[in-house]
């Protein structure tokens, strides 16, 4: 089945994401993008933004048409990496981004961070909480150690899921939007 997403906001607003929609998508709702970078304001514009897990690749888009610069979209999946470069050529904005085709736990282990500080967005496939959870706690631990102070990770979740495994728990604001739950977590100076 085929479906469409919109950007919410910037310079792209009101552009749309055709995606053909598969039993490993979820792609992250225009209230929790909105919601997400109605928190991250100030955070995106000229900042890194990195989208972990992109999927259809519409919560980097939104980040690019909302000012950050670069854009790194990591996403395992072929066809659905394909399709994030084709809607980042179509909306003329390619050379403001890459797209990684990786496992994005591997990148993870491989990535150099900058010194400066970063915005990364997560979006798991929600299986992975059940059948993954120890190789998502150490990524996640893992970008806590290398991300530069004032560097923000945003882990999308259910409500359902228990957060109580994250690394540095006590850190971690939780903000819950219908059945979807961003967790906010910045590294402090």
């Amino acid at each position: 089945m085929r479906t469409q997403l919109r950007i919410v906001a910037g310079s792209l607003k009101g552009r749309r994401l055709t995606f053909t929609v598969a039993p490993n998508l979820r792609p992250t709702p225009d209230l929790v993008r909105g919601a997400l970078f109605s928190i991250l304001s100030a955070t995106v514009p000229g900042r890194l933004f990195i989208d972990l897990f992109a999927g259809t690749g519409a919560v980097g888009m939104e980040a690019l048409s909302r000012g950050a610069t670069p854009v790194i979209l990591v996403e395992r999946d072929a066809r659905a990496a394909s399709a994030i470069i084709r809607h980042l050529q179509s909306f003329g904005v390619a050379e403001q981004a890459t797209v990684h085709r990786a496992d994005v736990y591997r990148w993870i282990a491989r990535w150099q961070a900058p010194g400066e500080p970063v915005t990364i967005f997560l979006g798991p496939p929600f299986p992975d909480f059940e059948r993954r959870p120890e190789a998502l706690f150490e990524a996640l631990a893992e970008l806590q150690q290398k991300i530069a102070p004032d560097s923000v990770l945003v882990l999308q979740n259910e409500k359902t899921w228990a957060p109580d495994g994250l690394p540095d728990p006590e850190h971690w604001e939780h903000r819950q939007y219908g059945r979807n739950r961003l967790s906010l977590w910045v590294k402090e100076t």
